[in-house]
């Protein structure tokens, strides 16, 4: 079935002029807003007319992952900015590590990237700015390095850049706002999909699903149901639906991809 109207929305400037230029052919039936996800629930015509569905497409695309200026890779020499819309989001990863305290630094290497040495990490980080800033992809490489005692693994580096790259952006705050405004701006049947690449993400979206079919969330000790009394809708996916060996081996980085859906009632 063709759409009548699509809102495409990106906080990342140059992810819009790219998306604009690929879908030309589809004219003014495609409105482009440039917001953060959450945000855009307050556009006019979301607010007047609803969502007959939405997908949301988390973290960072490959054309950021690969574009080096932009600061989300730990290849070598690669500024540690990690910002995704560097006109709205004042601070960078390079900021976060030399403002932040070591509690702070600890919190955010082991909550958002589940990082299990982000407190020898976070005081590593401490002792080397006090003599230069961290700036570059090299600096914190060689300071987990240090932590580990060897060159640290990709997955250990990917973690480690995780963890900055969502504080800097707030992207589970943004994630959590927009999860529960997308669900009240579905219209009945409409349908909510979202894609995650990790498990902070994947982990959020599978709850509220859960939690939004469930027709009663009263504690267990409650004798009477006090709560809504109905559900919000139905889970769509039993399980996160994941690429298959013949995708992964078009694109490896949707191995990581978990799909999960949602239909409002």
């Amino acid at each position: 079935m063709l759409f009548r109207s699509l809102l495409a929305v990106d906080r990342d400037p140059e992810a819009l002029a790219h998306a604009r230029g690929a879908l030309r052919a589809f004219g003014d039936r495609i409105r482009f807003l440039h917001a953060r996800f959450d945000l855009a629930l307050a556009d006019v015509e979301v607010k007047e007319h609803g969502l007959d569905g939405a997908l949301l497409d988390l973290g960072v695309s490959s054309r950021q992952l690969d574009a080096e200026g932009r600061g989300f890779t730990y290849r070598r020499g690669a500024l540690l900015d990690m910002r995704m819309d560097p006109a709205t989001e004042s601070a960078s990863a390079a900021d976060v590590l030399a403002d932040s305290d070591e509690a702070e630094l600890t919190r955010i290497f082991r909550e958002l990237g589940e990082e299990p040495r982000g407190r020898a990490l976070a005081r590593e980080v401490v002792r080397r700015r006090a003599n230069a800033r961290l700036t570059t992809s090299d600096d914190l490489v060689n300071a987990l390095a240090a932590v580990t005692g060897r060159a640290p693994t990709h997955q250990e580096k990917a973690r480690v850049f995780q963890a900055l790259r969502i504080h800097v952006n707030g992207e589970l705050e943004a994630l959590d706002a927009a999860l529960e405004g997308i669900r009240d701006r579905l219209r009945p049947g409409g349908v909510l999909a979202v894609i995650a690449y990790h498990s902070l993400e994947d982990r959020r979206v599978k709850h509220a699903f859960r939690e939004w079919s469930r027709s009663c969330v009263c504690p267990p000790e409650f004798p009477i149901c006090r709560c809504r009394g109905r559900a919000f809708g139905e889970t769509l996916t039993r399980k996160a639906v994941v690429a298959s060996e013949d995708e992964v081996a078009r694109n490896p980085r949707a191995r990581s991809a978990r799909l999960r859906a949602w239909r409002a009632a």
